[in-house]
């Protein structure tokens, strides 16, 4: 299968500097990455002062500053690591982490966690663009510049032709503008710090109250989902052009560090940040970036405003990157630069709709996260435990094939990602129910299992487990376990040498 372009078409496109791989098995010339080239990327997507605002909505659990930094650091690092082990698929199969996800779950099962991968990549793209969008307004109205409708129209049309030019252009493109986008972000966001250090009242902030260590595990699946889970799902794609003789430890270290490493400190420091000053606090729930804007001095909103957009870009285009590889592994067949902007297309209507027309998206988002991370989770864990199952390179004729040593569907994984996925909504709650009140149906195990009691008069549930969100961290290790264990009669069976020989090359053991 393939999604490239006629020839001479390719050509003239490829003389511009655009990727015109889509899904296929990377060739052996072109794989010449090294693991260290896997931090540019993961860096410059994280480095955003955004990472700064995710404070509040760990502070939102009632915990302490110092319940705040262990989640953080545990959370942060412990979620890029498990980015790290799928980035081991790309080196082992050179292809897109949902081809990949192949072997697990058959060529056509493959789709059901195509279909959520997504649908996750598609909600944070436009999440950042909407983002950055709003940012944008906000300085622009603190300069006196505007900031009304026309402001957000030019603001939100640029920061989609940006995200999408970028990411039609493909891997080779976007390695090299990270690793430019690294060195501004980082530079500026320093600065920020330096400049919001002084709104830093440590009295305040040693003095909030510690919160229950229910509360914690929920802060703690927050911040993994909202950083290296939130990216899982794709964490293969810029994998895929390492070398083959590539160290896989390397690939994980540099994978998790440049990943978690600018997420840490950022969210630390906005720790100290949003537990000084309430009103930056309420602030970052309506508007992340626009409310640490507002305690900058005005000679600096310019350049903070640059490096806010460029962060997000950066952020986005991995995620748009990568869901339209996804949409070509679901069988849409037409080229990968149309497919990035079929996506586009999609990011810039969702844009457009959140800026304009409504009324809030900060609830909706969160809720919307936690709603798909749990399947996504319960993914994650099946994937791991493949990845761990092998002992050999992935059969690369059969991931495109449904007669191959693959299969067209594995029932075994299929059942336990829906069942895992039911048990995990049943232990997670929508925390926005007036807002997205369409989500009030998760949480069903809770009274049942006598975890809390849903307050129908005030709409919350009261006690602490329900907030724990348990259901993330179920059906990522009861996959993970039930894989293991069921599935590894099954992955010996598909490494037989007959197997191999009968359909693709001899693979070199691992």
């Amino acid at each position: 299968m393939s999604t490239a372009t006629p020839s001479g078409t390719a050509e003239r496109v490829r003389s511009l500097g655009v990727e015109t791989t889509g899904i296929e098995i990377i060739g052996e010339a072109e794989r010449s990455a090294s693991p260290k080239d896997l931090f540019w990327p993961w860096f410059a997507a994280n480095v955003s002062v955004f990472g700064i605002s995710y404070a509040a909505f760990v502070l939102g659990f009632g915990i302490s500053f110092w319940q705040g930094v262990l989640v953080t650091v545990v959370g942060v690092v412990v979620s890029f690591f498990l980015c790290g082990i799928i980035a081991l698929a790309g080196k082992r199969g050179s292809a897109p982490t949902m081809i990949l996800s192949r072997a697990p779950f058959g060529v056509v099962g493959q789709k059901l966690p195509g279909i959520i991968s997504w649908l996750v990549s598609i909600g944070w793209e436009t999440f950042l663009a909407i983002t950055a969008t709003l940012a944008t307004a906000t300085i622009f109205d603190r300069l006196g510049w505007g900031g009304g409708t026309a402001t957000k129209i030019i603001a939100a049309a640029v920061v989609a032709l940006m995200i999408v030019a970028a990411s039609v252009a493909g891997y080779h493109i976007i390695m090299r503008m990270q690793s430019y986008l690294t060195w501004i972000t980082g530079i500026v966001t320093i600065a920020f710090i330096i400049l919001a250090a002084r709104h830093i009242d440590w009295g305040t902030v040693s003095a909030l109250p510690s919160g229950p260590w229910q509360a914690v595990i929920g802060a703690l699946v927050m911040v993994m989902t909202g950083f290296g889970l939130g990216w899982i799902n794709i964490a293969a794609d810029w994998s895929r052009y390492q070398r083959r003789d590539a160290s896989g430890p390397a690939i994980i270290f540099w994978n998790t560090f440049g990943g978690a490493v600018a997420p840490t400190a950022l969210v630390v420091f906005g720790l100290l940040l949003a537990g000084s000053d309430a009103t930056v606090n309420e602030g970052i729930l309506s508007n992340p970036i626009g409310a640490l804007a507002e305690i900058l001095p005005t000679w600096f909103l310019v350049p903070f405003l640059i490096a806010v957009i460029l962060s997000l870009v950066s952020g986005a285009v991995l995620g748009i990157y990568s869901s339209g590889l996804t949409l070509l592994s679901l069988g849409v067949r037409i080229p990968r630069p149309a497919a990035a902007l079929v996506d586009g297309v999609i990011l810039t209507l969702g844009t457009i709709w959140v800026v304009f027309f409504a009324e809030s998206f900060a609830g909706p988002f969160q809720s919307f996260l936690i709603t798909l991370g749990v399947p996504l989770a319960a993914w994650a864990g099946i994937m791991m435990s493949d990845i761990a199952l092998r002992r050999r390179d992935y059969d690369e004729n059969s991931l495109f094939d449904r007669r191959g040593v693959y299969g067209a569907v594995d029932w075994i994984s299929i059942a336990t990602m829906v069942v895992m996925s039911v048990l995990g909504w049943g232990l997670v709650v929508n925390n926005f129910a007036q807002d997205a009140s369409w989500n009030n149906w998760q949480g069903f195990l809770l009274q049942p299992l006598g975890l809390g009691t849903w307050n129908a008069a005030d709409g919350y549930w009261e006690g602490n487990w329900p907030y724990a969100n348990l259901g993330v961290l179920l059906a990522l290790a009861g996959s993970f376990l039930v894989t293991f264990l069921a599935r590894r009669p099954w992955v010996r069976e598909q490494e037989l040498p007959r197997g191999y020989a009968a359909y693709g090359p001899g693979l070199t053991g691992r």
